[in-house]
């Protein structure tokens, strides 16, 4: 049997990251990191530069690689304001970004098995009321949402090459080491953080109205990713990942300012995306006074999480919206098990980010 090759679609991002570090440190697997970006580093992996929107060079690469048997697919097209996942021409994109892979790797004839990234917008778009807990099981309650698109290319595909399996995993709210990402908080939060610190202020709050959610550390999915490519009952199944508890960003923010060597404050309401941008000369010049290895360019580290904090922290609003809960009774049921305070989380994170020298020590 072809030894174990693990391709990371998606290497610089949030959850594909966290895959390379995760396999590139398990014994009996070599792992190859495939990105338009240069991950933060590739410690035991290697780097393909890839543009996944290109056809012609996505098989060229996947030619000239060492014969691939597991994908994980974390590559994802965003579009300006974080809405390409249900508009037509974003669906399409996302949709011509997997099936550019995974055509190459099915025809060098080794591919065992390929697990691809969803999303708790599986049970309905951004605030619809869905049913709680949402399970695996539920019928698709709409159509516009390019991760049915994917889903729905890929079990054609294995239908017609049974040789290979795939694992679809919907891992809630996601926190870890990424830069200019799309949808992770943790730049945002940390630069708005560190420039409060600067100026002798507590960390305000702020959000909106409290609103009770579930997060998954970007570890903890790494090892759901290994669970999905190694365990037969994983074998074209869907899973919900979560940390395994749940959390309010009032009841998380003291041992996130902790975290940062900040104490907590009161609420003080603010659209980041619209005040933060506005701080670029104020970030570029702790950038360079405190000599971190961040970018100084407040979009090159954050990328639209600004605006996706808004969105998280319920900025601007008097009600909740409806909880967006889901269980996760099948994953255990199937054997994985992992789980972590979330709490404990948010401090692991911005400890890395401090030793990565991303964020003042």
């Amino acid at each position: 049997m072809t030894p174990n090759h693990m391709l990371v679609a998606g290497a610089s991002g949030l959850v594909g990251f966290a895959a390379v570090r995760h396999f590139a440190g398990l014994p009996g697997w070599t792992v190859s990191a495939m990105s338009r970006r240069q991950p933060p580093d590739v410690k035991g992996a290697a780097f393909v530069p890839v543009d996944l929107s290109d056809q012609a060079q996505v098989a060229d690469a996947v030619e000239r690689m060492p014969d691939v048997t597991h994908l994980v697919f974390a590559a994802y097209a965003e579009k300006p304001g974080i809405g390409g996942w249900e508009q037509p021409d974003g669906m399409a994109v996302n949709l011509a970004l997997l099936r550019n892979l995974t055509e190459p790797l099915q025809r060098r004839g080794t591919l065992r098995h390929v697990t691809l990234l969803q999303g708790t917008k599986a049970y309905g778009p951004p605030g619809a009321a869905i049913p709680v807990p949402a399970r695996e099981r539920n019928a698709r309650s709409y159509a516009s949402n390019f991760y049915f698109l994917q889903e729905d290319y890929l079990r054609a595909e294995q239908a017609a090459s049974p040789s290979w399996h795939w694992t679809i995993l919907r891992p809630q709210i996601i926190f870890g080491e990424s830069l200019g990402s799309h949808m992770n908080m943790i730049p945002a939060i940390g630069a708005y953080a560190t420039l409060l610190k600067r100026a002798g202020e507590p960390l305000y709050f702020p959000g909106g109205v409290s609103w009770v959610r579930e997060a998954v550390d970007a570890d903890l999915l790494a090892h759901a990713c290994e669970w999905a490519a190694t365990a037969p009952a994983c074998c074209n199944e869907i899973f919900n990942i979560t940390n395994g508890d749940v959390f309010e960003w009032r009841n998380v923010w003291p041992a996130i300012a902790d975290a940062l060597g900040m104490r907590s404050g009161p609420d003080r309401p603010q659209s980041l995306a619209e005040t933060m941008p506005a701080r670029q000369a104020e970030w570029r010049a702790l950038v360079r006074a405190k000599g971190l290895r961040a970018p100084d360019d407040l979009g090159a580290f954050v990328g639209q999480g600004f605006l996706y904090a808004d969105h998280q922290f319920c900025y601007g609003l008097d009600t909740p919206p409806p909880p967006r809960l889901v269980s996760t009774i099948k994953a255990r049921q199937a054997g994985f098990a992992d789980c972590i305070d979330t709490e404990d989380m948010f401090r692991k994170i911005f400890h890395r980010y401090q030793a990565r020298g991303w964020l003042p020590a």
